[in-house]
């Protein structure tokens, strides 16, 4: 799916939450933030901290790959492997 808005986003976490029959709370305590942060995110709140953003996405399981627009161009921009390793290395 390709996430071209916050509301993208927010779709996506809430029906992925859904899907695993996660409740708010769960995936809070998963991706170690606040029920009131996941809310947040699923109401498509554009101040969501990226860093936390990653790892809700990581505690569901979901990989954020960053492409440019370029088709000749299809490597990530960045290595977000790396990026979630130092996340859950904190």
């Amino acid at each position: 799916m390709k996430i071209t808005s916050m509301r993208d986003l927010s779709a996506t976490v809430r029906g992925r939450r859904q899907d695993l029959g996660l409740s708010q709370a769960e995936l809070a305590s998963m991706a170690q933030v606040s029920r009131e942060w996941v809310s947040s995110v699923e109401s498509g709140k554009a101040t969501v901290e990226v860093g936390l953003v990653i790892r809700l996405l990581d505690a569901l399981g979901l990989v954020l790959d960053l492409v440019t627009d370029d088709p000749a161009t299809d490597e990530p921009l960045v290595d977000l492997d790396a990026l979630l390793g130092a996340l859950r290395d904190r």
